[in-house]
């Protein structure tokens, strides 16, 4: 289609992008490897924060702040530069793949933390109470009581954190981990027809992200009989 001399089929190599697909497809292993290992560490750290974050002990509450508001006040790509190009002068060294699962599980942590504290500080008092009156433990009440009810809460938001990674593991591109990403500029790189592989890339990043709304929503029914 041609508009005022502007040839918009020269935006979309559909040829190119078919013979393309499964290299580029090679990479998708890796991204949600990252992905999902950066989101189980964001979880288990993310909760620990949480309830250091709410502590009424300085000695924890100031440490978690602090660290929250670092990860969620410098960039992403700045961290995963750190681990991988910075550590190694002070003897510390790590593979590309392992730099980025902790730089995706260390970083996603600090938001999943204040999504956490939220969804715990919802939940009323009175059943921390109610469990107390019960002799019930702190981490028998949390494990059996707040943490299902909070969780139902904290669904969505914690999805939109997982689509963030999948999407964010594209920079890591940047310390040469082989994902889509990477996979897509090494083709562009090779045919000079950047604008049909970003295309092509961005429509794969799509359908993965469709999936994980519709894990979501099979959650979220699953922790409805908390409500």
């Amino acid at each position: 289609m041609n508009f005022n001399g502007f040839d918009f089929g020269g935006l979309f190599d559909i040829e190119l992008a078919l013979e393309s697909l499964p290299f580029v497809l090679e990479g998708l292993p890796m991204t949600l490897l990252v992905s999902i290992i950066g989101m189980a560490m964001g979880l288990v750290l993310g909760l620990f924060l949480a309830l250091a974050r709410g502590s009424k002990t300085m000695a924890l509450r100031w440490p978690a702040r602090i660290y929250i508001s670092f990860m969620r006040g410098t960039p992403m790509l700045v961290f995963l530069f750190i681990l991988y190009f910075g550590l190694p002068v002070v003897g510390i060294e790590f593979s590309a793949v392992v730099a980025a699962s902790l730089g995706f599980g260390l970083n996603s942590a600090a938001y999943i933390a204040e999504i956490d504290r939220s969804a715990l500080n919802s939940i009323d008092q009175g059943q921390w109470e109610s469990a107390r009156a019960l002799n019930m433990s702190y981490w028998s009440t949390l494990r059996k009581i707040i943490l299902p009810q909070a969780t139902r809460i904290a669904i969505p938001p914690l999805t939109n954190v997982f689509m963030d990674i999948v999407k964010a593991t594209s920079l890591a591109a940047v310390i040469t981990v082989p994902e889509l990403f990477q996979k897509t500029q090494i083709v562009a790189g090779r045919e000079f027809d950047a604008m049909t592989m970003y295309v092509l890339v961005a429509f794969i990043y799509w359908p993965i992200c469709i999936l994980i709304g519709f894990m979501q929503d099979r959650l979220e029914k699953r922790y409805s009989r908390f409500i």
